[in-house]
């Protein structure tokens, strides 16, 4: 169990941000903040695999834990991303248990999963060096899988069951327009859902996490037993911290 899996296992709250920008050097300075994880964004955000290498060596120093959440369930991204050192993956859009299970096997060599095995060519085994790499490389894992979705919803039981998955996060926005309230995260039946989904996520002995920007959403989820909730983001904060100066002085 990696750092970030014990974590979510404890009685604490965990707060943290994303990283959208794409840029390295606002990861490190996000990462000296205090928040107990940043999220790095590659699904909405200009980010790469070459992208992401050079943030998480930027944050690398610091004591803040990183989730990476990949653009798609592609199992080939997936081998990229735990190659070059991600330890804590998320992949958005869970919609079965079915999904969730090929997620699990994507993140472990075989026999048990269908990562290839390219250790030594690997910055997460450090070229080779990390003796006994590929037989503990899944100990040191964390999955989140996403859940978006009407479909999501429904299946939400069988996808938190799922051995290997660690935590469900729940995407207020897509969950939004799933349910017919585009572009409102906080309409109560929204708010309702997740709520529940937070029960059920949490009965099933996983972490429940979710995305909120507004304080008293996030202590809502929290009060619900919301074990990690993402409260900002890089890109956000510069957005508005910019539109308060012009308001301030022009």
């Amino acid at each position: 169990m990696t750092g970030w899996g014990a974590r979510l296992r404890e009685s604490a709250p965990l707060v943290g941000m994303w990283v959208v920008s794409g840029s390295a050097y606002n990861a490190e300075i996000c990462a000296g903040g205090g928040l107990d994880c940043l999220v790095i964004d590659c699904e909405h955000a200009p980010n790469t695999v070459p992208l992401l290498v050079p943030q998480l060596q930027a944050v690398a120093p610091y004591p803040v834990d990183v989730v990476v959440r990949a653009p798609s369930d592609d199992p080939v991204l997936i081998k990229q991303m735990l190659d070059v050192g991600v330890h804590n993956l998320m992949v958005p859009m869970v919609e079965t248990g079915a999904q969730a299970r090929d997620l699990v096997a994507a993140t472990r060599y075989p026999p048990e999963g269908i990562r290839g095995v390219g250790g030594a060519f690997a910055r997460a085994s450090r070229w080779g060096r990390v003796p006994g790499y590929l037989r503990d490389a899944a100990a040191g894992l964390t999955l989140t899988a996403q859940v978006e979705s009407q479909r999501g919803l429904d299946e939400l039981k069988a996808i938190a069951a799922v051995d290997g998955v660690d935590a469900v996060f729940l995407g207020p926005a897509d969950l939004a327009a799933s349910l017919g309230h585009l572009g409102e995260p906080e309409h109560p039946d929204v708010l309702a859902a997740i709520e529940d989904a937070i029960r059920t996520v949490t009965a099933a002995g996983k972490a429940a996490c979710v995305n909120a920007f507004a304080e008293p959403t996030a202590r809502r989820y929290l009060a619900a037993g919301a074990r990690f909730v993402v409260v900002g983001a890089d890109v956000t904060l510069l957005a508005r911290g910019s539109e308060e100066l012009a308001a301030r002085y022009r």
